[in-house]
């Protein structure tokens, strides 16, 4: 894991400009009223970021479709006009698969997002954007998410006026290791941990309350930072500790907060996912664990 961290600063500039010049041969946001989403897990996560840059920069609404619809309840939903993007980093979840060519047999523009060319999600969608980054051996996701997170952005691009991504360095990832030392012990003697963000960085908290369960054992709930009022604050205590993300520091929540390492522009959640990452690394090697063999998972997970 640790390894695959460090990968991502050089990966990301590699195939960033590939990204955009692929998807922008393939998109065409005007033809579309609609864009639905298909993921599992991190993948989900970056499915969320996409939904915001899509509603935000096209102008169109964009949804997540709960695959069990389809795969459990056999339900076909008519769509108007739309573009249907599957992400999936081994490419190999049959649920994904499913969703992909069903919009496809259905007429839809179809897109998969996978790190395997030949899969069976890339085989289903009429277009797939091959991530590139190498086989990642961790079980977390590091530099899939990354990297699927930057595809994402890239793909916003094709219909909206969005500047080039700024993207991480090693520096960063230098402030990244130091912080997550820093605050290892504070979260993982927590009695409670959240993670909050919203908008763009609302994968962010989901995506760091994964990596901190899967890697580091530590129960922490993801909400947005306005959903957050409406109830759960109410179990703040003295060893809470709040993670936050993007521009929600600023809420005036009062207790032990951690302002994750980051940018606030758009292209944010790029970066915040290293930071958690980091963090969830650290926190394992305070607790005696093996985040590369976290309980009951592995690399692969197949649902349908």
């Amino acid at each position: 894991m640790e390894s695959e961290i460090g990968e991502q600063p050089s990966l990301l500039a590699r195939n960033a400009q590939r990204y955009f010049e692929e998807l922008s041969e393939w998109i065409q946001p005007s033809e579309y009223q609609l864009v639905t989403l298909a993921a599992r897990g991190s993948s989900d996560n970056a499915a969320l970021y996409l939904r915001y840059l899509i509603e935000v920069n096209w102008k169109i609404p964009a949804m997540l479709i709960a695959p069990s619809v389809l795969t459990k309840f056999h339900s076909r939903v008519r769509y108007p006009r739309s573009l249907c993007v599957g992400i999936s980093q081994s490419g190999a979840a049959p649920d994904v698969a499913a969703v992909l060519q069903t919009m496809r047999d259905a007429g839809h523009a179809t897109l998969a997002i996978v790190n395997t060319a030949d899969s069976l999600c890339a085989a289903s969608a009429e277009h797939a954007l091959d991530l590139g980054v190498g086989e990642e051996r961790s079980v977390a996701a590091t530099k899939t998410y990354t990297a699927s997170l930057l595809a994402c952005y890239q793909l916003a691009r094709c219909g909206a006026e969005l500047e080039p991504p700024k993207l991480p360095d090693e520096r960063f990832l230098e402030l990244c290791q130091s912080s997550a030392l820093a605050w290892a012990p504070t979260v993982s003697n927590a009695g409670v941990v959240f993670a909050l963000g919203r908008g763009y960085s609302f994968c962010s908290a989901h995506e760091c309350a994964l990596k901190l369960m899967e890697c580091a054992l530590v129960s922490c709930k993801a909400y947005s930072s306005a959903d957050f009022q409406h109830g759960p604050k109410a179990l703040l205590a003295d060893d809470s500790v709040l993670i936050l993300f993007g521009d929600v520091a600023g809420e005036g929540f009062g207790r032990r907060c951690i302002e994750a390492l980051g940018s606030g522009e758009v292209w944010g959640p790029i970066w915040d996912a290293i930071f958690a990452q980091r963090l969830a690394l650290e926190i394992a090697r305070l607790r005696g664990l093996d985040p590369d063999a976290p309980a009951h998972l592995s690399k692969v997970t197949k649902t349908l």
